[in-house]
């Protein structure tokens, strides 16, 4: 006789029609214990009499689901995760990355009751499904006993971050922050980035070796070319934005030139010690850190000229994914610039001495000052000048309140009148110099700087205080 394996529910429904059979009992009764009708009951009693317990059995006890997943399928899920592309990524992610690169459509869930199937957990989870995974492998191996569990304490926080509620507008607060990572190839890189507070968007990002101000020169540039200008930025109080003390004022040039970028274009600048006092862009990173490098590495990307070509792409996509729309009626950021206008805004602006011939030294070249009409301006030794770098490269001098073009001195000549052939000369448009109305002017940098360093005053006692620097 084959035996009968049934269910909980199933020998539960054999044992109630068995007892109504053989002891003749009520089977209005029997309905009501089952919660079922008189017919099914009667159903039961005539399957009972002629097949037995076998009868109880369900149709579909030997098939297998049609949403289950194969075996094949989650043991190439597992290799796949472990392959180098994909090794490291978040289980939302690498979800994400089998719909697109693998055309693998599984939900979150199964993929992640496979991944507990398997021994695996995400790079990603939290704390305690890390403890708890941790506490089961040492269980299963029996190398060592599960910690006993640590009686709670409840005490005042000495040091609160509490919550705070997300600015109103688009544009109101803009995140500022760098993270360092193992995005593409062996060497470490710097990712800069800026998040709008209120769309959780990624406004801004840029690869460079090192936290450098030509780093956040470029973020901004992307805020000011793609959305406009903010109301203000939040940052940490790196020298980038920020120095200690009045004996760092060597180091003003570096705090005091994207100071005074913000000040030109009215963007209020706040920093702060405390890392979780701006938690959206360092959780930002996090996120990037677990997706990013996965991205590139799909994409084949070797150079850091390759990642910072791709995020201009990834931004968007970033965007469209975890932020929120952005409209009109919820943003307060000003008119778009212009490249021009923004390669002058965000400018290097650096003190130099012409020499005795008539030339500044910068970065181990030789500089001549020219006009408009491209001719040579000779100044005495010792005449101070300011030597700026626009964002995208060009070189200017500003003398006694006049900015002109810098004309690099080679040095060997290019070109021999005596033994080359004619030079044929391109016509070029005379180069653009920006009129004195710009604030590359050099008291008002100076008078800045000198303020800031005589009075160590805040960014907003600066900001209140602006027609005193600019007057």
């Amino acid at each position: 006789m084959r035996k009968v394996s049934l269910t909980m529910h199933e020998n539960h429904v054999y044992s109630i029609i068995k007892d109504l059979v053989t002891n003749n009992g009520k089977q209005k009764r029997a309905a009501l214990r089952l919660g079922c009708s008189l017919r099914s009951v009667q159903r039961y009693i005539r399957g009972y009499k002629e097949q037995g317990r076998e009868y109880f059995i369900h149709g579909n006890h030997q098939n297998k689901p049609a949403t289950l997943i194969p075996k094949a399928i989650k043991e190439g899920i597992i290799s796949l995760y472990a392959s180098d592309l994909y090794q490291g990524a978040n289980l939302r992610h690498f979800n994400e990355l089998l719909a697109q690169h693998e055309q693998i459509y599984i939900s979150e869930t199964s993929l992640r009751n496979i991944f507990k199937e398997y021994g695996l957990i995400s790079p990603k989870a939290h704390r305690a499904t890390r403890k708890h995974h941790n506490q089961a492998l040492k269980s299963n191996s029996k190398s060592a006993a599960s910690p006993p569990e640590q009686p709670l304490e409840t005490s005042l926080c000495v040091d609160p971050h509490p919550r705070r509620e997300k600015s109103k507008y688009a544009g109101e607060l803009i995140q500022l922050d760098a993270t360092e990572h193992y995005w593409f190839g062996d060497t470490k890189a710097h990712l800069h980035l800026g998040i709008d507070d209120h769309t959780g968007i990624l406004v801004g990002a840029w690869f460079d070796w090192q936290e450098t101000l030509d780093g956040y020169y470029q973020v901004t540039s992307q805020i000011l070319q793609n959305f406009g200008i903010p109301f203000g930025f939040y940052t940490d109080n790196r020298t980038v934005f920020h120095y200690d003390s009045i004996k760092k004022a060597e180091d003003k040039e570096y705090f005091t030139q994207f100071a005074f970028a913000c000040q030109n274009l009215g963007i209020q600048l706040r920093t702060t010690s405390v890392p979780q006092a701006k938690g959206k862009v360092e959780r930002l990173g996090q996120t990037l850190q677990s997706r990013l490098p996965i991205e590139l590495r799909l994409a084949g990307v070797k150079t850091i000229e390759q990642a910072n070509a791709f995020l201009i792409s990834y931004i968007i996509k970033y965007s469209a994914q975890f932020g929120l729309p952005l409209n009109s009626t919820n943003s307060v950021f000003e008119a778009q610039m212009t490249k021009e206008a923004i390669n002058l805004v965000l400018a290097r602006l650096n003190e130099r001495k012409i020499d005795s011939g008539c030339c500044v030294k910068f970065f181990n070249r030789y500089y001549m000052p020219c006009d408009e009409n491209e001719r040579a301006v000779y100044f005495r030794r010792g005449t101070k000048t300011t030597m700026i770098q626009s964002l995208n490269g060009d070189l200017f001098m500003a003398v006694n309140e006049k900015v002109y073009t810098a004309y690099e001195i080679l040095d060997h000549a290019e070109h021999s009148v005596n033994f080359d052939p004619p030079k044929v000369e391109k016509v070029v448009g005379k180069k653009h110099i920006p009129s004195m109305t710009h604030p590359w002017k050099a008291g008002i940098y100076q008078k800045f700087s000198q303020e800031f360093v005589t009075h160590n005053l805040t960014f907003d006692e600066l900001s209140v205080r602006q027609d005193v620097i600019i007057k």
